[in-house]
């Protein structure tokens, strides 16, 4: 396969956005010792990507330039490489791939045995695409920063999900209330009644990063915030807490990391927890599953062709995608 090339999207040096992105044809990668090749079918963007383009994470990502982007694909599977037991060639997957080689705007991608799981039938590709960092994202936030149970055996809970029509928000809305918690989130108006349907009790219009514009309307105190949002101060969260309340937050910044000193040093009750998404396979199979039987969906924003992948960037970038935004080869 590797003798052929292939149609993928790069950029050769950081910075430029959507006009900094080249249409090239390359090689189709070989693949390594558990590695399998995928033909894309579709791949969805996160805030990272264009991110590491910016070259906020130099010289760690990517691991050399040019670099193809994007890390959350859905293929089948047309090769496998040496020491894969899982999959078979024609196998429909989900996969995440190297964040330092990134690969998912190609029409072929190399994925890890060991992030790649499963896709059944009743999983597209553009839902299956949609779940690898955000999804795990969320699912990482509630079970694990917020000792949240989905199986709805756990103590129930307040929680408020920021920035809820989101790609990370959108999922958190529907796992929370998977684990029958009382869930309130916020978005902007339009999104209303799309969060809604998503399961959410109360929707607050978000206008303002001030406290009052967060606080429930049912005047509960919230346990978690899975804060997906940006520039909100903790200032804002504090008095929304109950005693013991967390925010956990996926956008960590200066301002935050200041606060957990802070918090820190003075033995605070309230914590700010930041979030580093640790991924695993049997997390990206069990959200595969959830969508599989109906549980959980990703909304998609848009569709767009790798040959107008700058478009989907822009979107991207612009910061206000409902869900998802999706490339298909």
């Amino acid at each position: 396969m590797s003798a052929k090339l292939m149609h993928a999207v790069q950029y050769k040096s950081y910075g430029g956005g959507p006009s900094g992105l080249k249409h090239v044809e390359i090689p189709i990668p070989s693949l390594k010792k558990d590695e399998v090749l995928l033909k894309t079918e579709a791949a969805s963007l996160n805030p990272s990507d264009f991110k590491i383009q910016k070259g906020l994470v130099r010289p760690f990502i990517p691991r050399k330039l040019p670099h193809t982007p994007v890390t959350d694909v859905a293929g089948e599977i047309v090769e496998v490489g040496q020491g894969v037991k899982k999959f078979k060639v024609g196998d429909k997957v989900v996969a995440l791939l190297s964040f330092g080689n990134g690969g998912g705007l190609a029409e072929y991608a190399v994925a890890s045995e060991r992030l790649t799981v499963a896709r059944p039938p009743e999983v597209s590709a553009a839902e299956g695409a949609g779940l690898p960092i955000a999804g795990l994202t969320a699912l990482q936030a509630l079970t694990q920063a917020a000792n949240i149970k989905l199986d709805g055996t756990g103590e129930l809970k307040n929680i408020l999900v920021t920035a809820a029509s989101g790609g990370v928000g959108h999922y958190a809305v529907q796992l929370a209330k998977l684990g029958n918690n009382h869930v309130t989130a916020t978005c902007g108006a339009r999104n209303i009644d799309l969060v809604k349907s998503l399961g959410a009790d109360e929707v607050l219009d978000y206008k303002t990063p001030e406290g009052a514009a967060l606080k429930s309307p049912s005047g509960r105190k919230y346990d978690a915030v899975i804060h997906c949002a940006t520039g909100t101060p903790w200032s804002s969260f504090e008095p929304n807490l109950s005693a013991e309340g967390k925010v956990i937050d996926i956008t960590i910044g200066p301002s935050a990391l200041l606060t957990l000193v802070l918090n820190t040093l003075t033995l605070s009750k309230k914590q700010l927890v930041p979030l580093l998404m640790n991924p695993k396979a049997e997390n990206l199979e069990y959200l595969v599953k959830l969508v599989k039987e109906g549980k959980l969906k990703t909304v998609i924003d848009s569709k767009h062709a790798l040959a107008k992948v700058e478009d989907a960037w822009g979107k991207s970038i612009d910061g206000h995608a409902i869900g998802k935004i999706i490339v298909e080869p």
